[in-house]
């Protein structure tokens, strides 16, 4: 594993790259852009999991961490905005079509949770991206007016207000994704979501420092009116493979499967759902993760 940082307009992109066995850097190899969720970071599962296994499987791999996030550039910390987080595929792009060993005609992408949402927006439009998989996706901007509670004026009221006082001065409001416990989400009768949410980010089973799950509130608007699935109908044509776990949870991940693979105007597109399983599940879990990657690693052969 090699840790480059990227370049871009205004900062740094940092990121992870994973070789195959036996490298040899005068060839030329497909290559996956690995995606982290949302609040994670290169050094989880997209990049200790999947990115690991794919590049096992013969490909290079780079897992990036989303600008303002991880080891990135960017101020303020912890802004989650899909434009900005699309755009970061791109940059990732433009690197790899540098790299000798990289087959420019042989890009491919994996979206874990909302960088699944993102993985397939960016698709839509970066054309050099040509076969898209996800692992669990969700759509960010449908997350965020859900969490809404029903008045999305009133949300993004807020938002506006709180932005307003931070330019005048006052101090960053950051909120916490996740409850401070397993304890904490049981007590609070927790969906399985947020539960086991708290249970992979919060205990050593997938704990980094740079998975923090922290968002600056101010700059949430942007995301209450984006959707990761606009013109999918039409731009959307790339092969593509939909992960969901069969455990439906509050984040929606599920219900963006069978959206998705319906809307997309894609003729190669195929929706495995994972019997048994959840959306957390397919971070880390041995059985459902070698069930996804059979699926995905032959999906990559076959279109890479």
């Amino acid at each position: 594993m090699e840790a480059v940082k990227i370049k871009s307009t205004y900062w740094d992109i940092a990121a992870d790259l994973y070789f195959p066995p036996a490298f040899d850097q005068t060839k030329k190899y497909p290559t996956i852009i690995s995606a982290h969720p949302i609040g994670s970071c290169k050094e989880q599962t997209s990049g200790n999991v999947y990115g690991e296994a794919l590049a096992k499987a013969g490909f290079v791999v780079i897992a990036f961490d989303a600008s303002f996030q991880g080891e990135s550039g960017g101020e303020p910390r912890y802004i989650e905005d899909p434009t900005l987080r699309v755009e970061d595929f791109r940059i990732v792009v433009d690197y790899l079509v540098t790299l000798n060993y990289v087959d420019e005609n042989r890009i491919g992408v994996l979206g874990i949770c909302g960088g699944g949402g993102y993985s397939i927006n960016a698709a839509m439009t970066e054309r050099r991206i040509k076969a898209v998989g996800t692992i669990t996706g969700a759509n960010y901007g449908r997350v965020m007016r859900e969490a809404s509670a029903g008045n999305t004026i009133a949300f993004l009221e807020a938002i506006a207000a709180q932005r307003t006082a931070e330019a005048r001065g006052a101090a960053l409001r950051v909120d916490q994704g996740l409850y401070p416990t397993v304890e904490a989400a049981k007590a609070d009768h927790a969906d399985i979501d947020p539960l086991e949410a708290t249970e992979y980010y919060r205990t050593a089973r997938g704990e980094k420092p740079n998975g923090v799950n922290k968002t600056l509130f101010s700059r949430n608007a942007v995301a209450v009116g984006w959707d990761a699935f606009h013109l999918a109908e039409i731009l959307l044509t790339q092969p593509l493979m939909i992960v969901v776990g069969s455990k439906p949870g509050g984040f929606g991940a599920y219900r963006d499967g069978f959206e998705i693979i319906n809307r997309a105007a894609s003729k190669n597109k195929e929706l495995v759902v994972v019997d048994g399983w959840s959306h957390y599940d397919l971070y880390d879990k041995p059985e459902p993760v070698k069930i996804a990657l059979d699926k995905l690693i032959l999906f990559y052969q076959a279109n890479l």
